[in-house]
């Protein structure tokens, strides 16, 4: 079956997508939830807010699903809960796949599944898993026609606080990408580098496919926007957040004012001042 009509339910005509990311709570990470413990309504405020696409799980995803009307959002559905971002990490990491994900996602009208492809240097059962799923999965994708969207993360040990932190190796992220495409991913979710300037690299890595990074723990709205413009700049398709959107005191601002930088090619001042509230 075709991929093309759900993958056009979560690019706009332009090829871009500003996603919302709400699935931090199947990972079972408690700092996660600040600011999302109503998930209900914190789905009924990103989706007034007009994104292209929502990140939630399988238990959560009638919340979007239960709300009236065709205008809204493209429901991306997470298949596999990981323990690594628990703090501190468990003596066993793992990357689950959810059973029958793939029926239970066409179930729920999605237009996407997304996996993990976690590398860390330390945790090769846990790198094996991510792989194993992909492959399990990507078969059964083709025959539902459903798109799958992989994550990778390349990931390192953070001493300090004892659980794992983000790799900015740009080559070991670019290297990631490219082994996501080559197991069949449509679209790849990437984690962020250390210099933005060369997040072409990554672009390029993935390339046909689209590349979407992910945002990552919250920053200033100013640092965001900048972050956001730049990565656009680099030829991304689009962007994913979440904590910067749903702990923002104005996620529906937040939101209007990203979805302006991926879709029309606001500068960050013209962001700032919808988020200030001007049209």
């Amino acid at each position: 079956m075709s991929i093309t009509p759900r993958l056009n339910r979560i690019f706009g005509a332009d090829g871009k997508c500003f996603e919302v990311a709400l699935d931090h709570g199947i990972h079972n990470e408690p700092s996660f939830l600040s600011g999302m413990e109503n998930l209900k309504q914190v789905v009924r405020t990103v989706a007034a807010g007009g994104p292209d696409a929502m990140l939630l799980s399988l238990g959560q995803a009638h919340w979007l699903q239960d709300l009236p009307g065709k205008n809204k959002p493209a429901l991306v559905m997470r298949a596999d809960p990981t323990n690594l971002y628990n703090v501190p990490t468990p003596s066993y990491a793992f990357c689950r796949l959810i059973d029958n994900i793939v029926e239970q996602a066409v179930s729920w009208d999605a237009a996407s599944l997304v996996l993990n492809l976690i590398w860390t240097p330390d945790q090769p059962e846990l790198y094996d898993q991510c792989v194993g799923n992909i492959c399990q999965l990507k078969p059964l994708c083709v025959h539902y026609g459903m798109p799958l969207m992989v994550e990778p993360l390349g990931m390192v040990p953070d001493k300090k606080a004892g659980g794992y932190k983000l790799d900015t190796d740009i080559g070991r992220t670019a290297s990631l990408a490219r082994q996501a495409v080559e197991l069949g991913a449509d679209i790849v979710k990437a984690d962020l580098t250390g210099d933005f300037r060369e997040y072409h690299r990554i672009v390029q890595a993935a390339s046909p496919k689209p590349l979407l990074p992910r945002g990552g723990s919250r920053v200033s709205e100013k640092e965001l926007f900048e972050r956001t413009h730049m990565l656009m700049q680099q030829g991304v398709s689009g962007i994913v957040y979440g904590r910067n959107v749903y702990q923002h005191p104005h996620p529906e601002r937040m939101i209007r004012a990203c979805y302006a930088i991926v879709h029309e090619g606001a500068t960050v001042s013209k962001a700032l001042s919808i988020l200030r509230g001007n049209r």
